[in-house]
């Protein structure tokens, strides 16, 4: 999957899952102020991005992964 065709099925998929305006999803944009996740929230975005992309996300790895572009990057870099 081309990183473009992965940025673009992500920002679907976590818009309509956490009911937010696709446009909201910016590279830069912060991940948790974004889509307003406590940390119960924060383990479903997880399983659902592992679950789409068939890619795990280490609980290790997760204070890393900042913003949507962290988030793009480190999926596509294990698929």
């Amino acid at each position: 999957m081309e990183k473009s065709e992965l940025i673009e099925k992500m920002v679907s998929i976590l818009a309509d899952d956490f009911e937010i305006d696709p446009s909201a999803i910016t590279p830069d944009a912060p991940i948790k102020e974004t889509l307003h996740l406590d940390s119960l929230s924060l383990v479903d975005m997880v399983g659902l991005v592992e679950d789409e992309f068939e890619v795990e996300i280490k609980a290790a790895d997760l204070p890393k992964i900042r913003t949507f572009a962290d988030l793009y990057d480190y999926v596509h870099s294990r698929m």
